[in-house]
C-alpha cells in the first residue's frame, strides 16, 4: 500500500476533507426531509459528496429541483453554526504554492467561500463548486476542470476525498485518490489508493520547481 505518492497538484474536497461542517450540513437537510415529509437518514445518506440538485432529483423528483435548491442554499449560505477547521487542515495547505492545488467541492460557491473564509484557510486560486458544473460527482467533471485550470494532466493529480461519490469521480477522472474516513467508514472507501483516519496523517513534501512533490502517509 502506498505511503508515499509524488503528482504535481492535490484536489481536495471541501466538506468532510478541511472543514467540518457535518453538523451543519445534517441539520439543513433533516429540516428540509422533515418539511417535505422525507425519510431523514436517507436524505442525508443521498446528500454526503453530492450537489443538492442531484440529492433533490434523487430523493424527491417530485419536487421543482431549481426552487428546492435555491432554497436550500439561502439557509447554508446564512450560518457558519457547526462549521470547523478540519486539524491538520492549515499546517497542509499553508505551505502550497496556489498554481499546485485546488478545492473541488459539491457545494455552491456562496456556501463554499463563507466556509473556507470562517474558518480562517486560504483561499485557493482554483476553486470548482457546483455552480461551476454540469455534472456533479460521482461524474468526474468537477476534477477534470480543476486539473485544467491548474494546467496538469489528470493522472498527476491526487485526490483527497471522504465521500464514495468523490472517490468515484477522481476514478472517473484517472486521478489517484486518498481518502478521509470520518463521514464514512473505511469499508466505503475501499476504491482508494489509500485510506487514512485523518487529514493529519498527511504531510507534503515540494521539491524544486518543475519536480513533482509528494504526499507522505504517516502512520495513524
Amino acid at each position: 500500500m502506498n505511503s508515499v505518492f509524488s503528482c504535481a497538484a492535490i484536489l481536495f474536497d471541501l466538506d468532510g476533507v478541511l472543514v467540518d461542517s457535518a453538523a451543519c450540513v445534517e441539520r439543513t437537510w433533516r429540516h428540509w426531509a422533515e418539511q417535505n415529509g422525507l425519510d431523514q437518514s436517507r436524505v442525508i445518506a443521498e446528500a454526503h459528496g453530492r450537489r443538492t440538485i442531484e440529492t433533490v432529483q434523487r430523493v424527491a423528483p417530485h419536487l421543482a429541483a431549481p426552487s428546492e435548491v435555491v432554497a436550500l442554499a439561502q439557509s447554508e449560505s446564512s450560518t457558519t453554526e457547526g462549521v470547523f477547521e478540519v486539524p491538520g487542515a492549515r499546517e497542509l495547505l499553508a505551505p502550497l504554492p496556489l498554481h499546485l492545488w485546488a478545492i473541488v467541492t459539491s457545494g455552491v460557491r456562496a456556501v463554499a467561500t463563507l466556509r473556507i473564509r470562517h474558518t480562517g484557510l486560504p483561499m485557493p486560486r482554483v476553486l470548482v463548486c457546483a455552480d461551476d458544473i454540469a455534472r456533479g460527482k460521482p461524474d468526474p467533471e468537477g476534477y477534470l476542470t480543476a486539473a485544467q485550470r491548474l494546467g496538469v494532466t489528470p493522472e498527476d493529480c491526487v485526490v483527497i476525498e471522504d465521500a464514495p461519490a468523490g472517490l468515484k469521480a477522481a476514478r472517473a477522472a484517472g486521478m489517484r485518490a486518498i481518502a478521509i474516513s470520518g463521514t464514512y467508514a473505511p469499508a466505503a472507501l475501499t476504491s482508494a489508493d489509500r485510506v487514512v483516519t485523518r487529514l493529519d496523517n498527511l504531510s507534503v513534501v515540494l521539491r524544486n520547481t518543475g519536480d513533482p512533490m509528494e504526499i507522505r502517509v504517516r502512520p495513524a
